[in-house]
C-alpha cells in the first residue's frame, strides 16, 4: 500500500502512541533492503513488553519498545541528551489518561532491523513515564510485517510477503484507521467489539460501552498509568468468551475505563477493546502484516477449541 501522511502538520496532527494519541508528520520511505527478514533479540522490560535495539545516527543502541498502537514514534530525554538535541515545535498528546501538549523532536537516521528512518516528528516524554528509550510507533511499521515470536522472545520485521497468511492457522482481516489496524468483526459474548492490538500494553482495556452491553460487574478498581504520567482508574472484569474469525478465547482479564484513546479513534460510543500483550503470551506467534490489514496467530500444536482456552486459563494463574 501506497505510504500516505499521517497528519498534515504537527500542531494539528493527532496519533496513537503507547495508547496515546499525538502529533507527528509521515517519515521518508525506507532504504531499500534485503528481501531476508531482520530478526531482533528482544529484551522483556518490567511491565513484560518486548524492546529492541535503536540506533540514531549511529549512536546507541538504545531500547525501543515496538508498539503496535502507538500511531508515532516517541524518543525520551535520555536520547535526545546523548544526542544533543533540542525541541522544535509542540503537539497535542492524547494519552489513555490524559490530553496535554508536549514537545516534538526533529528526528533523522532512526536504525532498526536493517531499516532507516528520517523525516520523524517525535514526541518527547519521560523514560519513567514509558519503561524504555522510546517507542517504535506505527510511522515506521506501515510498510512491513511484524512477527511477535513468544516462545523465543523475538520481534522479526520483513517487507510483508506476497503469500501474506503462509504459515499460519488463523488470519483476520483488519480495517485501518490513523495507522491503527482495527479488527471490526470481532465478538464479545455476542456483542459486536472493535479490537485493537496494543503490543505497548501488558494489560487489556475495554470501553465503558463495552462495559454497559456485557453487563460486567466491577470485581475492583485499579489505575493504569499512562505514557504520559497520568493515571486512569478503570473497573476490573472477566470477558467471557472473545471470538475473533476461527479463534475464540475465554475468561481473559480486563479493564474497563472511557479513555481518550477511544474517542481520538471514534470508537468512544461503540463497543470496543485494545488488547494488550498479557491476554496474547498464549499463542506461539502473532503477526500483525499493515500492508496487507491482516493480522495472523500461530496456535501452539495440538492446541484448539477447548484446548487453546485451557492454555490461556494456565497463563493466566502463572501470571
Amino acid at each position: 500500500m501506497a505510504r500516505r501522511p499521517i497528519a498534515r502538520s504537527a500542531r494539528a496532527a493527532a496519533a496513537v502512541a503507547a495508547g496515546t494519541v499525538l502529533g507527528a508528520q509521515a517519515p521518508s520511505p525506507p532504504d531499500p533492503d534485503p528481501l531476508a527478514p531482520a530478526v531482533l533479540e528482544a529484551e522483556l522490560d518490567r511491565h513484560r513488553r518486548m524492546t529492541v535495539p535503536v540506533t540514531i545516527n549511529g549512536a546507541g543502541p538504545y531500547r525501543f519498545l515496538v508498539d503496535t498502537g502507538a500511531q508515532a514514534t516517541v524518543v525520551t530525554a535520555r536520547v535526545t541528551d546523548a544526542l544533543g538535541l533540542v525541541p522544535s515545535g509542540r503537539a497535542t498528546l492524547v494519552a489513555m489518561a490524559s490530553r496535554t501538549s508536549v514537545d516534538t523532536i526533529a528526528l533523522d537516521g532512526l536504525e532498526f532491523a536493517g531499516r532507516r528512518f528520517d523525516n520523524l516528528t517525535t514526541p518527547l516524554l519521560r523514560g519513567s513515564d514509558i519503561g524504555a528509550d522510546g517507542i517504535i510507533g506505527l510511522d515506521s511499521l506501515q510498510d512491513l510485517r511484524v512477527v511477535i515470536d513468544f516462545r523465543a522472545d523475538a520481534i522479526t520485521v520483513i517487507d510483508a510477503p506476497a503469500n501474506s497468511g503462509s504459515g499460519y492457522e488463523i488470519v483476520v482481516r483488519a480495517r485501518r484507521k490513523l495507522g491503527q489496524m482495527i479488527i471490526a468483526d470481532a465478538r464479545i459474548d455476542g456483542v459486536r467489539t472493535a479490537v485493537i492490538i496494543d503490543t505497548g500494553s501488558w494489560h487489556s482495556l475495554g470501553n465503558r460501552a463495552l462495559q454497559r452491553r456485557l453487563r460486567a460487574r466491577r470485581t475492583e478498581t485499579i489505575s493504569y498509568t499512562d505514557v504520559a504520567g497520568s493515571t486512569l482508574p478503570s473497573d476490573t472484569g472477566m470477558l467471557g468468551k472473545l471470538q475473533i474469525g476461527r479463534l475464540g478465547l475465554a475468561g481473559l482479564p480486563v479493564g474497563f475505563a472511557d479513555s481518550p484513546a477511544f474517542a481520538a479513534l471514534g470508537l468512544a460510543d461503540q463497543p470496543a477493546l485494545i488488547l494488550g500483550l498479557g491476554n496474547l503470551r498464549p499463542f506461539d506467534r502473532v503477526a500483525i502484516d499493515f500492508a496487507a490489514r491482516r493480522i495472523l496467530f500461530d496456535v501452539p500444536k495440538g492446541a484448539g477449541g477447548d484446548r487453546l482456552e485451557a492454555l490461556f486459563a494456565l497463563a493466566r494463574t502463572r501470571g
